[in-house]
């Protein structure tokens, strides 16, 4: 089969004929349909200290058709679309005793969907209802990143929403914050070419950043926010973040910064606002993310911006690496 592969050291993707996967006795081999390009996948192919291993396979937003399955795998059958967490779990360490395998230092993740074929542990596979397609299942990795960060600020009904970005990342969080009965939510961005894709998903206003963004946002919110979820990703947006809070409120960091950020505790104490750093998710999460695809609430392919071939993948990061109009970029073997 074809594949991406990492070569390290920030080296471009390149693309080698690699043997076909075949599954364990508790794995699921798929087909892949769809793969998004998530902005980890920029930071750890930048050739920084957070990585991705050499020679591996990336892509983690993925979502396939099953080809074969291992023979203790029970639920499954040939032809049904899946999505995974990207995640396996050693099933002993706190986190995965709190259902976010992320987090387990003990386990491999659940790499590969950069390739024609992949094999995925059945364990943390999910068929996807019967309304969505492969474009929606592999968007409900990003979609779960933004509940769980949503989840961790324990956002309460009514409390007013601040979402500095306007990517992927940040437009799963301004729906769900909406969903779960925020107030208000606006999105803060560099430019306004994805103001109407805000608006859709259920952001209430966006404001374009400029010499004025405070005074905006101080009338937007009749002051300041009670939570603002921080998707932009990199450094020197922390501080930013806590200022454009209120006193008492909560940042949450979901941009997944691999660079050093400083901060002044002094300035965060004094204001008293909470940090939160979440990273990953639940197969709960996965779960409901896709049930409320399946309901109707949000039909997140008004993210996809472009849809390319598996061989046109380091062009597609290289894009991303520059001035673009993207926002989701997915990579399908089928093209």
């Amino acid at each position: 089969m074809k594949a991406a592969i990492y070569p390290g050291h920030g080296q471009a993707l390149e693309i080698h004929d690699v043997e076909d996967p075949s599954p364990s006795s508790t794995d699921i081999v798929i087909k892949v349909h769809r793969c998004g390009i998530c902005g980890t996948d920029l930071h750890m192919t930048e050739g920084h200290t957070w990585q991705f291993p050499t020679n591996c396979i990336p892509g983690h937003e993925f979502a396939g058709e099953i080809v074969d399955i291992g023979a203790e795998v029970k639920g499954y059958k040939k032809g049904d679309l899946i999505t995974a967490l990207p995640s396996t779990g050693c099933g002993q360490c706190v986190a995965c005793h709190a259902g976010n395998y992320v987090l387990c230092h003990h386990s491999p993740g659940v790499l590969g969907g950069f390739a024609e074929y992949m094999s995925i542990p059945s364990k943390v596979a999910l068929k996807l209802p019967t309304h969505l397609n492969a474009a929606d299942g592999a968007l409900i990795e990003p979609l779960a990143v933004g509940l769980y960060g949503v989840r961790i600020a324990q956002l309460q009904k009514n409390d007013t929403v601040l979402i500095m970005g306007a990517g992927s990342v940040a437009l799963c969080t301004a729906f769900w914050a909406k969903h779960m009965g925020a107030k208000k939510v606006v999105i803060l961005s560099r430019s306004a070419w994805r103001q109407t894709m805000a608006l859709n998903i259920g952001a209430d206003a966006v404001v374009v950043q400029s010499d004025t963004t405070e005074a905006e946002l101080n009338e937007l919110f009749a002051g300041k926010a009670d939570v603002v979820f921080e998707c932009i990703g990199q450094p020197n947006q922390l501080m930013q973040a806590v200022n454009y809070a209120r006193v008492l409120g909560k940042v949450v960091s979901l941009g997944f910064c691999t660079q050093a950020d400083p901060i002044i505790p002094a300035i965060i104490g004094y204001k008293g606002v909470s940090l939160f750093f979440p990273v990953g998710y639940t197969l709960q999460d996965f779960k409901y993310a896709a049930d409320t695809m399946d309901k109707g609430h949000v039909d997140p392919k008004i993210m996809i911006t472009s849809t390319r071939p598996l061989d046109d993948i380091a062009l597609a990061f290289s894009s991303l690496r520059q001035a673009n109009q993207e926002t989701k970029i997915h990579i399908s073997p089928l093209l």
